[in-house]
C-alpha cells in the first residue's frame, strides 16, 4: 500500500508535548496526525494518506450513524531504553479486524496493509511515544466505519479506515490493586450467533448500563454471564478472566461469544512456559464461588490491552459476596513477564514484538 504524508504546519510545541507526556492520562490528548484509507467496491482500498489531525465532516445520512456498521482495534507502541519503538503482535490485531469485518459485512483490510498503516502513523508521530518510565506508551486506535451517505439497510458501498494515536499513562496510577467486581444478573453482552467475538462499538455500548450498575454498588468492573443459561462466566466490561487453581492449572472462559483478546492469547502461551496447564472451557459462577470458598481457586486475574494484567478482588452480587482469593503471586509474575517483553527488558522468545522505528 502506497501511503502519502502531509505534515501539519502547526505541530505541537516541544514544551506542550513534554507536559502532555509527563501526565498523559488516557484518551485525552491526540497526536498531530491521523491516517485515512477509503474503500469502494470498484476501487478497493485507495488514497492511503497521513494528514494533520482534524475533525471529520460527515453527512447526516452517513450509514454508521444509523446502523452502527463499525469496528475498531486497540494496541500500543512502546519505547525502549535505546530509543527504538515497537508494537506488540500487530498482525494479531490485523487478523482480528479481518474477523470483525467479516461479522459486520465490512471489507477486509489485508493484514500487511493494516500493519503498514499503523507503522506509518507511528513513524510520523514518533516523538509522541513516551519513555517507558511508569509503563507509558502510545495507544493506537485503528478503526473502520461505513462512510456512505445512504439510509438503506445494506452493507455500505463506501467505507473508511483510520488510525489515530494518543499517549497513555499506566492504567494503575497508584500501583496494581485488585479490582472489585459486580455480577450483573439482569444484563448480558452477547449470545450465540451474536457479535460478542467482534470488536465493535455496540458491544461496549451494551456494557455501559451494566457498568453503571457496578459503579452504583461501589465496584470497579462488571461481570457478564452467558445469555442462554445465565450461569457461565464470560468476561468483564473490557477484560478477559483467568482462574488459578491450587494444583497449578488455570481456567479461562472459552471464546465464541466473547472477544478473543490478544493479551488473553499471549498469556495462555506464557503460562505454558511457566509450567501451568490452561483450560479454555465453560466456567460457572457456582464454580467461582465454591472454588474461592474452598481454597481450590487461589487467584483470579483479568487482562486487557489497557491494564495488561490485574488481580481480581471480591465478587459482589445482589444477596452476597465472594471474597478475594488470598494470593496474587502468579498474577504478578505473569504481569511482570509480559510487560518486560513489551518494553524490551526480557527476551522475546515468542517473536511477539514488531519494530517500527
Amino acid at each position: 500500500m502506497q501511503i502519502s504524508t502531509t505534515r501539519t504546519s502547526t505541530p505541537t510545541t516541544e514544551d506542550a508535548l513534554a507536559r502532555i507526556l509527563a501526565e498523559p492520562g488516557f484518551g485525552t490528548h491526540f497526536t498531530d496526525h491521523m491516517l485515512t484509507v477509503e474503500w469502494t467496491p470498484s476501487t478497493g482500498w485507495t488514497g492511503a494518506r497521513v494528514t494533520p489531525y482534524a475533525p471529520l465532516t460527515l453527512d447526516p445520512a452517513t450509514a454508521v450513524l444509523h446502523y452502527a456498521q463499525e469496528i475498531f482495534e486497540g494496541m500500543k507502541a512502546y519505547r525502549r531504553d535505546d530509543g527504538s519503538v515497537w508494537s506488540f503482535r500487530p498482525e494479531e490485531n490485523a487478523a482480528r479486524m479481518v474477523r470483525s469485518s467479516q461479522r459486520l459485512a465490512l471489507p477486509e483490510l489485508p493484514v500487511e496493509d493494516f500493519v503498514a498503516c499503523v507503522d506509518e502513523l507511528v513513524r510520523v508521530d514518533e516523538r509522541w511515544v513516551p519513555d517507558a518510565a511508569g509503563e507509558k506508551s502510545l495507544y493506537l486506535r485503528p478503526f473502520m466505519f461505513a462512510s456512505e451517505a445512504f439510509l438503506g439497510v445494506r452493507p455500505a458501498q463506501h467505507v473508511t479506515f483510520m488510525v489515530i494515536a494518543s499517549p497513555a499513562g499506566s492504567y494503575f496510577k497508584g500501583g496494581v490493586d485488585p479490582v472489585s467486581l459486580w455480577l450483573t444478573e439482569e444484563y448480558t453482552r452477547a449470545g450465540r450467533g451474536g457479535m460478542g467475538a467482534a470488536k465493535t462499538g455496540g458491544n461496549y455500548a451494551s456494557s455501559l448500563v451494566a457498568q453503571q450498575e457496578a459503579t452504583a454498588h461501589g465496584c470497579d468492573q462488571v461481570v457478564f454471564l452467558d445469555a442462554q443459561e445465565g450461569r457461565y462466566v464470560e468476561e468483564l466490561g473490557g477484560m478477559n478472566l483467568y482462574f488459578v487453581h491450587d494444583d497449578g492449572h488455570v481456567v479461562t472462559p472459552e471464546t465464541g461469544t466473547i472477544l478473543e483478546g490478544i493479551t488473553r492469547a499471549s498469556i495462555i502461551e506464557l503460562l505454558g512456559t511457566l509450567g501451568h496447564t490452561v483450560e479454555e472451557r465453560r466456567f460457572s459462577i457456582e464454580e467461582w464461588r465454591e472454588g474461592v470458598s474452598s481454597g481450590r481457586i487461589t487467584e483470579v486475574f483479568a487482562c486487557g490491552t489497557a491494564a495488561v494484567v490485574t488481580p481480581v478482588g471480591a465478587l459482589h452480587q445482589a444477596g452476597g459476596s465472594t471474597p478475594a482469593p488470598a494470593s496474587v503471586e502468579l498474577t504478578n509474575r505473569v504481569r511482570q513477564a509480559l510487560v518486560d517483553v513489551q518494553y524490551g527488558r526480557a527476551d522475546d522468545a515468542f517473536g511477539w514484538m514488531h519494530r517500527i522505528v
